[in-house]
């Protein structure tokens, strides 16, 4: 039998996903949860063989939650389940120790042949994102970088930026320029805008 966390913020998702791995006669959901630190905390409890995550949930994101048990909970085999087939999520989610990468829309057939394998101590990726994440290249952006983005991804301005990360208004500028320079982007929208098309934020 493989035990399996799920988590996901979406009731509506986790409920169907969770009914639908329930009738698979070998597979058991031992613990569901709504959000990453919750997950986190149900995985340490109850040890379990597979841990499904969503990438975008409030507390943790999937991927720290994926790192977390990584250095916690090494025998726990986390698979990504995400709607963001981003390249950059696929590559930071292998760093994080994450075995397994698929999307929402596969069939349930998929995800519990995935949760089996994954078990088993197979990775699995599903082969559209696999391929685009070896096309996409590496990220191209220091963690400085990527900070600065993600704030000005909102639409903040360098003064609103250099508060929130408590840099000076001169050093948000120099990230700035460097990271539009590094993708070929206009200004600091558009380079933001790459960044999180490719998952690098």
């Amino acid at each position: 039998m493989v035990r399996v966390m799920l988590a996901e913020d979406q009731a509506m998702v986790r409920g169907a996903l969770a009914a639908l791995l329930r009738l698979e006669p070998d597979i058991e959901v031992v613990a569901e949860a709504a959000r990453g630190d919750d997950a986190l905390a149900a995985a340490l409890e109850t040890r379990p063989d597979v841990a499904l995550l969503d990438i975008e949930m409030p507390g943790m994101t999937g991927l720290e939650v994926a790192a977390a048990l990584h250095a916690q909970l090494p025998a726990c085999r986390v698979i990504i389940l995400t709607t963001f087939g981003r390249p950059g999520f696929l590559r930071r989610a292998m760093e994080s120790g994450v075995v397994g990468f698929l999307v929402k829309d596969a069939p349930a057939t998929q995800l519990a042949a995935a949760i089996r394998r994954a078990a088993a101590g197979e990775r699995v990726v599903d082969p559209t994102l696999a391929m685009s994440a070896l096309g996409a290249g590496d990220n191209p952006f220091t963690e400085r970088e990527r900070a600065v983005l993600a704030v000005a991804a909102s639409g903040a301005s360098v003064a609103e930026i250099a508060d929130q990360l408590s840099l000076s208004q001169g050093t948000v500028r120099n990230y700035l320029s460097t990271a539009i320079q590094k993708v070929n982007a206009q200004n600091r929208v558009e380079a933001a805008r790459i960044a999180e098309r490719n998952g690098w934020l």
